[in-house]
């Protein structure tokens, strides 16, 4: 593997934000020009159209070898938000179809959703849909008590993701996906922090539908994947043509499949990279550990992603931090990528017991397989200066207001 393949080119900048989304590859953007001539539609049956259905042809077979799947069972979207919302949307669309005493109504998902899940299950209760939030624990593992008092003979569907975007701590799919067939139910995996990140077998998991994202895989933004076990229906969302076999119409994005197909052959080097990202976070968190007082890490203590790191700094508003290391070069965030913007701190903290102020004092570390251990050690050295400095300006306001108070 090389690093430099997934290294930021002639740009100043430490990347720490891999979660939110990835550089190109360079190899890929090598071969966008190669790529972006054979720009014919593949649903024509003239010669234009030739090469862009054998990319998509080649890259169904190549996605599927990486994910442990059937060509067959893959249907390209535009990313993770639409796959999730067609599946949930799909279940439901489908039970509704069935006479009432065949019909399921209940909808199971884990308090640690993307907000892509969270919204759509929202949308099915306003529906007049039975939807329950399943709990999560401090440590950001499921409540397995709270799940298995809520799964029953009427859950239609569970979605609970792969792993967290923000704390990175990772679900037991199988274990969930045998509990959920035990019932009747379908089983939804939200997947898309697993690419590159983790071996991922769909077969060996057992789940019924998982999504998947190529931007967090080095590749182009607008390339999704939604996996349908062989047997299992899910209707389409968009009507129009009969492109993905009928169950997503509209022209595929070739130059962004295309892209993904390419990433599936760095898969051999997984390993290493996980092994490296791995060694390189506990490097990190050790580092901050060390040399920040009053810091904590959150899920530490749970199965985590490699290349992800969630911590609190107490009494330190993570806005502030993340505008004065991103003035100083350094890219993090404080949360989900979708909810930027936000004021309020992060559902997912707060799901897993954490008090707003904690929530509100959080930053996301995630490392990418070109980061290195250079970037970690400038980072930390100029976290140390930036949070000593605004400790201290904190210290001295509040020293000013008791001046004031006493006059």
């Amino acid at each position: 593997m090389l690093i430099e393949d997934f290294s930021l080119k002639n740009v100043n900048r430490i990347y720490l934000d891999h979660n939110a989304t990835t550089p190109l590859a360079i190899t890929v953007q090598q071969k966008v020009g190669q790529w972006s001539m054979e720009w014919g539609n593949p649903s024509s049956i003239h010669q234009s159209s030739r090469g862009p259905k054998q990319i998509l042809r080649s890259a169904r077979i190549s996605i599927a070898e990486g994910l442990g799947c059937h060509p067959l069972e893959l249907i390209f979207t535009s990313g993770g938000s639409e796959g999730n919302s067609q599946i949930i949307q799909g279940v439901y669309q489908r039970q509704q179809k069935l006479p009432m005493e065949e019909r399921r109504t209940r909808y199971l998902y884990s308090a640690v959703e993307h907000p892509s899940v969270v919204k759509t299950m929202q949308f099915l209760k306003s529906l007049g849909a039975d939807v329950q939030e399943i709990k999560v624990k401090r440590s950001g593992e499921l409540d397995w008590q709270d799940f298995e008092s809520k799964l029953n003979d009427q859950t239609a569907l569970v979605s609970i993701m792969f792993a967290n975007n923000e704390t990175g701590n990772i679900f037991p799919v199988k274990e969930i996906a045998k509990r959920c067939h035990q019932k009747g139910a379908l089983y939804h995996s939200d997947s898309v922090q697993a690419l590159g990140k983790f071996p991922v077998d769909l077969k060996d998991w057992g789940v019924d539908f998982a999504t998947f994202s190529g931007h967090k895989f080095y590749s182009l933004k607008g390339s999704g994947i939604v996996f349908v076990k062989s047997g299992v229906e899910l209707p389409s969302l968009i009507f129009g043509g009969g492109q993905e076999r009928g169950r997503r119409a509209g022209t595929e994005n070739v130059l962004p499949i295309a892209s993904l197909s390419h990433m599936m052959d760095y898969l051999e080097d997984l390993p290493e990279a996980m092994s490296r990202m791995g060694n390189l976070r506990d490097y990190l968190q050790d580092l901050m550990q060390r040399t920040i007082p009053g810091i904590s890490i959150t899920g530490g203590q749970s199965p985590r992603l490699c290349n992800s790191l969630s911590v609190v700094i107490d009494g330190i508003d993570g806005e502030t931090l993340l505008m004065n290391l991103d003035i100083q070069g350094i890219s993090v965030s404080t949360g989900a990528a979708c909810s930027s913007g936000n004021p309020e701190p992060s559902p997912v903290l707060l799901a897993m017991g954490l008090s707003r102020e904690e929530a509100q004092s959080s930053l996301r570390l995630s490392l990418g397989w070109g980061s290195t251990q250079n970037e970690i050690e400038t980072f930390v050295g100029v976290l140390v200066g930036v949070v000593e400095r605004v400790r201290r300006l904190k210290e001295q306001s509040s020293v000013e207001e008791l001046g004031h108070a006493s006059l």
